[in-house]
């Protein structure tokens, strides 16, 4: 399971987003587990990264949809 500071880099990677030097660590274990990948200076995500991505923004889209059909009480 992908904790929210990995699937931001994720995001960032997808969207071509320049990301801080402190992240590093978590890029590498990202490409360990198989969701980037590094190809010259340049990171890219692979399938892998892709549907965790897209999975995660589906089900933030799923949450949304929830919360908008129930609204709080009060």
């Amino acid at each position: 399971m992908l904790h929210d500071e990995e699937l931001s880099i994720l995001r960032d990677i997808s969207q071509s987003v320049a990301f801080a030097d402190d992240r590093q660590g978590k890029m590498g274990q990202l490409i360990v587990d198989g969701y980037v990948m590094k190809d010259g200076d340049l990171f890219e995500l692979t399938a892998k990264g892709v549907t965790a991505v897209e999975e995660h923004a589906a089900a933030l889209s799923a949450s949304d949809a929830e919360q908008q059909a129930h609204p709080p009480i009060g």
